[in-house]
């Protein structure tokens, strides 16, 4: 089947937090959103058709979970990911976020140090300190427009007590896809220093040609056993909203602990359209993907020669993955404050500020690019006109 990304869709009565909360975030009705990880895109076919199909039978009781979702998941990071995972390793979860924030409880104690490298993903820090952990700071190191990971500082960080580790692959906000040589050095040292590994792996599935997701837990059996991994189809298939994910957890003494917390929150039971759309998904979306894949690196490659031939004042790179494109805005010479509002009162395109991932992201935003190509052209040509009164 040809999909059409070409297509836009009113989502004006979607109840959006992408578009319903624009102007209370921005200050401006008129402002074109760009900032939440969601797409703007329809879901894959199967995934609508399975819903429909389960919304027909009109008995929404509480629902068990079979052996079609855990194996949906199972044969679907083999096939992508040449990984290997049983179905005693699984527990089902609601949400990436929600798992972070349960596995940092089951392997840390209020008062613990977590490490996080950022700029990343803000909800790492507000899980951490939410739970009365405190937050290590590892941060990237950015070398000729490229993150790497600061190797030194991440021992030195761990000898100072740090208990476990938040890790992002790829990673948010950069568009990072870890390298095999960076993931064995990161293993050999949380091995070595004898800590724990919660692995966010979200958009492990939006990998641009080139690259491949390499699961961390999959390089070894000691890496494989103080790691903790999260994964949904939310980012991969647009399906944010339903909140299906899963945790593969090798160790057995880890998962029970985690699995004995989930059913303890009560977070254990899933949701009658979590579970169809789950496993149609993985079962049904991968020529769905592949089509949006190609349509996304193809926005991602004309905002990053947009930017390069006509906005010199802003510096960027094409993503190795995700739909998300990190800017570097330090040479507008704006404080973050004037930045947000440059960006959302001139441009008028609502992107996410840097310092939501950090005070490493301060002079930068970040734009989802999972949206109509006509509606990343507008973007770029309002950014530049926004810059260009600049220059007068």
């Amino acid at each position: 089947m040809k999909y059409n990304f070409d297509e836009k869709h009113d989502r004006s009565n979607n109840q959006s937090v992408k578009y319903e909360f624009v102007e209370e975030n921005f200050g401006n009705k008129d402002v074109i959103p760009m900032w939440v990880a969601d797409m703007d895109f329809k879901t894959a076919q199967p995934i609508i058709d399975a819903l429909q199909e389960r919304v027909q039978q009109g008995i929404y009781g509480y629902t068990a979970f079979n052996d079609g979702y855990y194996d949906s998941f199972i044969n679907w990071v083999m096939k992508r990911h040449d990984w290997q995972v049983t179905r005693e390793s699984l527990i089902y979860s609601p949400g990436v976020v929600p798992s972070l924030i349960l596995s940092i409880q089951t392997l840390t104690e209020p008062g613990d140090n977590i490490i996080i490298q950022s700029p990343v993903y803000g909800p790492f820090r507000f899980s951490i300190e939410d739970q009365d952990r405190k937050v290590v700071y590892n941060p990237l190191k950015l070398i000729d427009g490229h993150y790497r990971m600061d190797f030194e500082d991440l021992k030195n960080k761990i000898d100072q007590g740090a208990k476990t580790m938040l890790f992002c692959n790829p990673h948010n906000p950069i568009g990072k896809v870890w390298v095999k040589e960076d993931l064995e050095i990161l293993s050999k040292i949380i091995v070595e220093k004898d800590i724990t590994l919660i692995s966010d792996e979200i958009h492990s599935d939006l990998i641009f040609k080139g690259h491949k997701h390499i699961p961390i837990a999959s390089l070894n059996n000691e890496i494989k056993n103080r790691t903790i991994t999260c994964m949904a189809p939310s980012k991969t298939f647009n399906l944010a909203g339903v909140q299906s994910s899963i945790v593969v957890v090798s160790n057995p003494e880890i998962k029970e602990k985690l699995k004995e917390r989930f059913e303890r929150m009560h977070l254990n039971h899933n949701n009658c359209f979590g579970q169809v759309a789950f496993e149609a998904a993985y079962n049904k979306g991968e020529e769905w993907l592949e089509q949006a894949l190609e349509y996304i690196e193809t926005n991602a490659d004309y905002v990053n020669g947009y930017i390069k031939e006509h906005i010199h004042e802003i510096k960027t790179y094409k993503p190795d993955g995700t739909y998300l494109m990190w800017l570097d805005c330090t040479d507008l010479g704006m404080t973050q404050d004037m930045l947000e509002k440059f960006m959302a009162s001139h441009a008028k395109v609502g992107l996410t500020s840097g310092t939501f991932f950090g005070e490493e992201g301060k002079g930068f935003m970040r734009i989802n690019l999972a949206t109509p190509k006509e509606t990343v052209e507008k973007c770029m040509h309002q950014i530049e006109n926004a810059v260009r009164h600049l220059r007068m």
